[in-house]
Order: C-alpha cells, then sequence, then structure tokens
C-alpha cells in the first residue's frame, strides 16, 4: 500500500513537472512569436513609410538641393509649396482648377457607384429577383479583363461619341470598374439586415422606393462608406484613363498635370512632390475619418452570404 502511494505521488510529481516544462516552452515560443511579429511589423512599416518620407522630404528642398542632399534636406523650405499654392509656375498655373476637376471627377464617381450598386443590390436581394445572382456573376467577371486592356476600346468609344476632353468620359469609365464590387459588397452585407423589416414596412404600406431610402440604406452605412471610400480612391488615384481620355490644361486633373512636368529638361521635383502632398492631403483625411465603418463594410461583406 505505501509503495502504491510512493509510485502515485512520484507520477503526479513526474506530470506536474512535465506541465510546468511544456508551459515554459510555450511561453518562449510567445515571446519568440512577439519579439518575430514586432520585427516584421518594424520592417514593413520602415519599407511603406520610406517613400512617403522621401516624398514629403523633396517637398521641403529646394530647386538646387534635391540630388545634394542625404536622408535630410540640407535646407528646409516651404517655397515649393508655397508656389503650387500660388501658381507661380507655368506647369502649375491652373492648378486649383485641375484640383477642382479633381474632386468633381472623385465626388461623381462616388455618387454614381453608390447609387447604381445600392440600387442593383436592392433590387436582387431584397426584391427577390428572379434570377438576380447571374446578373451579380456576370458583372464580377469584368473583372477578368485587366482594366488596361480595356485602355483602347473606351478611348475609341469616347471619340466616337464625342466624350473626348470631357471628365465625364473619365466617370463613366471608372464606375463601370467600381461598380462590380460594389455591387458583391452590398449583396453579401445586406445578407444581415433581417428581411422581415421590408415586409413589416410593406404590409404598412411602404413603396419600394420608401423601403430602399428609409430601411436599407440607413442600415447599410457601414457598407456604402466602404464602398464609397473605395470607388473615391480609385478615381482619386487613376491616371491611365484620366491620361488617355483628358488633353487639354482646362479639363485636366491633378495626377495628368503632374505628368507634365516631366516632359522639361530639368524637372522641378521639389515642385512635383509638394503638388503631390498637397493632392494626398483630402483622400488621407476622408479614409482616416471613416477607416472603422470603412472596415466593418468590409468585414461584414466578406463574410456574409
Amino acid at each position: 500500500m505505501t509503495a502504491t502511494t510512493g509510485d502515485i505521488r512520484i507520477g503526479a510529481t513526474s506530470a506536474a513537472l512535465d506541465r510546468e516544462r511544456m508551459r515554459r516552452v510555450a511561453r518562449r515560443w510567445r515571446i519568440a512569436d512577439s519579439i518575430g511579429a514586432t520585427v516584421l511589423g518594424f520592417v514593413l512599416l520602415v519599407w511603406t513609410l520610406t517613400p512617403v518620407y522621401a516624398l514629403v522630404m523633396v517637398s521641403f528642398e529646394g530647386h538646387n538641393d534635391v540630388f545634394s542632399s542625404g536622408v535630410f534636406p540640407a535646407h528646409f523650405s516651404a517655397s515649393g509649396y508655397w508656389t503650387v499654392l500660388t501658381e507661380h509656375f507655368w506647369y502649375l498655373d491652373q492648378f486649383w482648377h485641375q484640383f477642382g476637376n479633381s474632386v468633381y471627377l472623385g465626388f461623381a464617381t462616388t455618387a454614381l457607384t453608390l447609387l447604381i450598386a445600392s440600387l442593383t443590390s436592392f433590387s436582387i436581394g431584397r426584391m427577390r429577383i428572379r434570377h438576380g445572382w447571374v446578373l451579380t456573376n456576370t458583372a464580377l467577371l469584368t473583372y477578368v479583363i485587366p482594366a488596361s486592356f480595356l485602355a483602347i476600346p473606351f478611348y475609341r468609344i469616347m471619340q466616337i461619341y464625342g466624350m473626348m476632353n470631357n471628365l465625364w468620359a473619365v466617370i463613366a469609365a471608372l464606375v463601370t470598374f467600381a461598380t462590380p464590387y460594389s455591387i458583391f459588397i452590398f449583396q453579401n452585407y445586406g445578407t444581415s439586415i433581417p428581411i422581415e423589416l421590408d415586409e413589416s414596412a410593406r404590409i404598412d404600406g411602404a413603396s419600394p422606393l420608401q423601403i430602399y431610402i428609409r430601411i436599407y440604406l440607413p442600415l447599410m452605412a457601414p457598407a456604402l462608406v466602404a464602398v464609397g471610400t473605395f470607388a473615391l480612391l480609385l478615381a482619386w488615384n487613376d491616371y491611365l484613363y484620366q491620361f488617355l481620355l483628358l488633353e487639354d490644361k482646362s479639363s485636366m486633373t491633378v495626377p495628368v498635370a503632374l505628368a507634365q512636368f516631366l516632359n522639361s529638361d530639368e524637372s522641378p521635383w521639389n515642385l512635383m512632390m509638394a503638388t503631390a502632398v498637397i493632392y494626398g492631403i483630402p483622400v488621407v483625411a476622408i479614409y482616416y475619418m471613416f477607416r472603422h465603418k470603412m472596415t466593418s463594410g468590409l468585414t461584414m461583406g466578406g463574410v456574409k452570404g
């Protein structure tokens, strides 16, 4: 009996030591994972921010100091920003007009994308149009063809219909590329909204338009923000279609105007970078204002369905 009790005690002690050893090993692995994740995150952060840092530093340099400075500018100067804001350079003589074109292009693309995609997803998902899924899947198939491959056909179409040098030609192209993905997000997010709300509203005499405006759109707010931000960034950062379809300085947007800097034998890089910083500030501010709703909208759209 005594021997058996001793064996049990020895076994319990051995098991406790094994558990403690496993805890120590697990703790070491957690520390190693934490250190590895921290180092990797730091490397990725540096890799991502280095071009942005270089862009900002060049914008604060003088024209003659761009290629002579090191990591830090030899002489900090905000003259590049002042030149851009006051349009005191012949490439920038219509900067604010072109900036207005970019704003108009961005918000028109966003508004049309939201309108078309939300109405489509409402019709298919809430009104239960027969075989509506075929329309959704067919729209997504358009992404099989790269957007750059469609540039020449779009150019030819706009040329035939007299839409060259017109912002609406670019808006039409960008809405075409933004809408399929937006419909997909809306339709998947819409599955989280109980259909009983629509049925109750119909019983109370609400029309489909009233359901769309008073029930569907308010409950779709996170998805609307996510898709709206996506469409705005797509239009704001586009260059190819703006370059092909906009030729006159009065119809140009800022990205196309920036490319003109490279046509000179001696490009004013500090002015170019200052213009880029000013042009990027609005969308960065908008993104950080709505980033939480954007994340929730994209996440819900990715897991529902």
